[in-house]
């Protein structure tokens, strides 16, 4: 069997058949090779487009749900409306600060507004009354007229500026939470753009993952997932960020987003460089909080602890020398 096997492969005639037949096959594979290939680019980008398309339709109509919700859950109360506009308090008193501080503190829609119109025209004139009675009526009569009204108009202005601080308050409180989640909320963004994963459903993920940390932060990337979603221009959307919460590391974040869909320049290297910076500067504000801590000690120290330390010395010699001379 074998003397024959290599005497047929010895044959000229058999090596030319099979170099033949090796031939025809190369040419028939060849041939029906790019007919049997499916075009697997063309149903990738037609996958992402309709994943794209579904997820736009999606958060459309969370934001339409949420907006209806806030619509039917807060409204602005009758008698603050019917002030604000009888008074035309917008004109008087409603300015573009006063809009930006309202939705740097979380406050949206119009019901914040009215409200805050309402209270900042309000409290000034409850507390000016409040301090005339209490400094007329309650008060010793022995107190000059002058300063009473002294009192009464420091009141007042009081009442100017406390929805203004209060606002301030909230605006640092919202900041400082969305600071200490920055940097791990830019984290697990970058390791969503860098799977493959678009910006829209990127912002998504984060948002459901950083919300445990951080609700505020979890949040405005929410907002900013609806408003890619629906905004004609996306570059809108990466400013209302910056503009809506005031943090430093949101705004580089902007500047990277817009720069990288008008140019066309990676992600990655940029928001991990952001996400350091972030990191560094809570490192920075967790040292001077730190080295804030000796000063600040110092006046407790000498009001509480150094007189139970001389009680606790002086009182046994005390003790001694009252039994001694007695």
């Amino acid at each position: 069997m074998l003397d024959l096997l290599y005497a047929r492969l010895g044959d000229s005639h058999t090596i030319v058949a099979l170099l033949v037949a090796i031939a025809v096959m190369a040419t028939i594979l060849t041939i029906a090779m790019p007919m049997l290939e499916s075009d697997t680019l063309a149903k990738r980008m037609k996958s992402v487009a309709t994943e794209r398309e579904r997820l736009r339709a999606r958060e459309r109509e969370r934001l339409a749900m949420r907006e209806k919700k806030a619509a039917l859950r807060v409204q602005p109360k009758t008698y603050m409306k019917q002030l604000v506009d009888g008074f035309s308090l917008e004109k008087w008193l409603g300015t573009d600060q006063a809009k930006a501080q309202l939705t740097m503190a979380g406050f949206r829609g119009r019901q914040a507004e009215v409200a805050f119109l309402f209270f900042r025209a309000v409290a000034p004139l409850g507390l000016f009354i409040i301090a005339l009675i209490y400094t007329f009526v309650l008060m010793d009569s022995s107190m000059s007229t002058l300063l009473k009204i002294g009192i009464s108009i420091m009141a007042a202005y009081l009442g100017i500026k406390a929805p203004e601080i209060y606002l301030q308050n909230m605006i640092s409180k919202r900041q400082a939470s969305m600071r200490r989640a920055f940097p791990d909320a830019m984290d697990l963004l970058l390791i969503c753009v860098e799977s493959g994963m678009a910006i829209e459903p990127a912002f998504r993920k984060v948002s459901g993952e950083i919300g445990v940390q951080s609700v505020e932060l979890a949040e405005e990337f929410a907002l900013t997932t609806a408003e890619l979603s629906y905004l004609p221009d996306r570059r809108t959307a990466y400013e209302n960020i910056a503009t809506r919460t005031g943090v430093e590391g949101l705004k580089q974040i902007s500047t990277v987003l817009i720069q990288a869909e008008k140019y066309g320049t990676p992600l990655g290297q940029a928001m991990r460089v952001v996400s350091q910076e972030g990191r560094d500067q809570r490192l920075l504000e967790a040292e001077k909080k730190a080295a804030s801590l000796p000063p600040k000690l110092t006046v407790p120290m000498i009001v509480f602890f150094l007189p139970i330390l001389f009680a606790v010395i002086i009182t046994p010699a005390a003790i001694q020398m009252s039994d001694k001379f007695s």
